[in-house]
């Protein structure tokens, strides 16, 4: 991830960059790889160029398609959070890659990801940022999120994106023994919770209060 314009000029720079990952570590992110991940995924090449110098406040910003990417803390938040419980090399299952950069960070941490966004132009944009930042261990596909990706379960990992009414069978289904699920569930009022799967028992903890898009089923050309 090299290069004048991954590396960022201004507010956009490696520097702002450190200050975005010590707030993070201030508001109690303790996993040193996921803030390590933080400082070197560029933010700013994920969004609009109208946003880029906002790239590192602790905000979500609009992206196309009336989508957002989530505020740093989120990601941090959600990854630090799958990562507790997934053994290493895990192969995880991101269901929103929306604009690609929890996506990118994932791809820091895990073995492979495999991601699928249910908006295909969105999904397309997403493939090129990744490619430029030569991220090749990820996997995308245009489908609907809440089937998940059954020919390539079980996963040692699934984070989901945006919030679900209630949690999805099928993704249940597909976590592997031990596997970890991340997601922000609810409507209007919504809550980051954690399943767990240890054998025919799904043990869950609900944690803050979240806002994130709905997710929506089936796929949009």
């Amino acid at each position: 991830m090299s290069g004048p314009h991954h590396q960022g000029i201004g507010m956009t720079s490696p520097r702002t960059r450190e200050r975005m990952v010590q707030r993070l570590g201030d508001q109690g992110i303790r996993n040193l790889r996921v803030l390590d991940a933080m400082l070197h995924v560029p933010r700013h090449v994920f969004v609009d160029e109208a946003f880029a110098q906002r790239a590192y406040e602790d905000a979500a910003l609009p992206i196309a398609f009336n989508q957002t990417i989530s505020q740093p803390y989120i990601v941090a938040r959600m990854t630090e959070l799958l990562l507790a419980g997934m053994p290493d090399n895990a192969k995880v299952l991101e269901i929103g890659t929306g604009c690609g950069y929890q996506t990118a960070v994932l791809a820091a941490l895990t073995r492979h990801v495999l991601s699928i966004e249910r908006i295909a132009p969105l999904l397309e944009r997403a493939r090129q940022r990744l490619r430029a930042l030569e991220v090749v261990n990820v996997t995308l596909k245009c489908g609907d999120g809440y089937l998940g990706w059954e020919l390539e379960a079980p996963f040692d990992g699934i984070l989901v994106t945006a919030a679900a009414p209630k949690l999805p069978e099928a993704l249940v289904k597909q976590l592997s023994d031990g596997g970890v699920l991340v997601l922000p569930e609810g409507q209007r009022q919504q809550v980051l919770k954690v399943y767990q799967k240890r054998g025919d028992t799904l043990l869950q903890a609900s944690l803050e209060a979240v806002s994130f898009v709905p997710l929506l089923p089936g796929v949009e050309r």
